[in-house]
C-alpha cells in the first residue's frame, strides 16, 4: 500500500468502533479523502447520513449508493475526516490544493471532531511552503490580490478552475504565517474574500500520518 491508502485504513479501522444507525459522518476532498471513500463503499458501514465538501466526493459516495445530506437538514457531523495540504506541530493546516476549502471549513467548524489524515510529506514546522488557496467572489478578485499585495503576499489566479459556489482561487505565496490565525482573520476581512484555506481557528483534533511502511497517530508538536 502506498502512504495514503494506509493512512486512509488506519483511520476507518480508528473510527469504524463510534459508527451506529444514528451517526453523522462528514467526508473530505482530495486524494487522500478518496483513498478513505473507497473503504466506506467496500465497509458499507450502517450509518445515519453522509455530509460531503465537494461535488466530487458527493459523486463518489453516489456511485457507491449512498445518499448524501445537506448540512442544513441533519446538523453537525460527528466525525469529520479529511486530508491537508501542510499540517504544523501544533495541527493548524493549509488546504484548499483542490479548491474545496470553504466547504471543507464549514463542515469541520460544523463537526463534533475532525480528523487529519495525511502522508509525511505533508508535516511541516512552519506553514507556508504550499500556497494558499484564497476563494474570492468574482468580481472582487483583482481588488482582493491588491489587498495581498499590500500584505507581502504574491496571488497568482487559478486560471480555468470556478469552486463549487461558482467563485475564483488565488493562490498565494510570501505570507507571514508566523501567527496563522492571526492571518486566517486578517485575510476573511478584505471584501470579497469567501474564506481562505488556513485552518487554525478551527485546527484538527487528531492527525494521522503515514510513510511507505506504517500510519500511525500523531501527538501534538510532533
Amino acid at each position: 500500500m502506498n502512504p495514503k491508502e494506509l493512512v486512509a485504513l488506519h483511520a476507518y479501522d480508528l473510527v469504524k468502533k463510534e459508527f451506529h444507525k444514528d451517526f453523522i459522518l462528514g467526508i473530505g476532498t482530495g486524494s487522500t479523502a478518496n483513498h478513505f471513500i473507497e473503504i466506506l463503499c467496500k465497509q458499507k458501514p450502517e450509518i445515519k447520513a453522509f455530509v460531503s465538501s465537494s461535488e466530487s466526493s458527493s459523486n463518489l459516495l453516489k456511485a457507491a449508493g449512498y445518499e448524501i445530506s445537506e448540512l442544513n437538514d441533519v446538523g453537525g457531523p460527528d466525525l469529520y475526516v479529511d486530508g491537508a495540504d501542510e499540517v504544523n506541530t501544533v495541527f493548524e493546516l493549509i488546504k484548499g490544493g483542490g479548491g474545496a476549502h470553504t466547504r471543507e471549513k464549514i463542515i469541520a467548524a460544523a463537526s463534533r471532531k475532525f480528523i487529519c489524515i495525511v502522508d509525511d510529506s505533508k508535516l511541516v514546522k512552519k506553514l507556508g511552503n504550499f500556497p494558499l488557496a484564497i476563494e474570492v467572489i468574482p468580481m472582487a478578485r483583482s481588488y482582493v490580490a491588491r489587498q495581498i499585495v499590500s500584505m507581502g503576499g504574491r496571488p497568482t489566479y487559478r486560471i480555468g478552475f470556478e469552486t463549487d459556489n461558482g467563485n475564483h482561487i488565488i493562490d498565494v505565496l510570501n505570507l507571514d504565517l508566523d501567527v496563522p490565525y492571526e492571518t486566517e482573520k486578517r485575510l476573511n476581512k478584505i471584501p470579497g474574500v469567501v474564506d481562505n484555506g488556513i485552518f487554525a481557528l478551527r485546527k484538527a483534533d487528531l492527525v494521522i500520518s503515514a510513510d511507505s511502511k506504517a500510519a500511525r497517530s500523531l501527538e501534538q508538536c510532533f
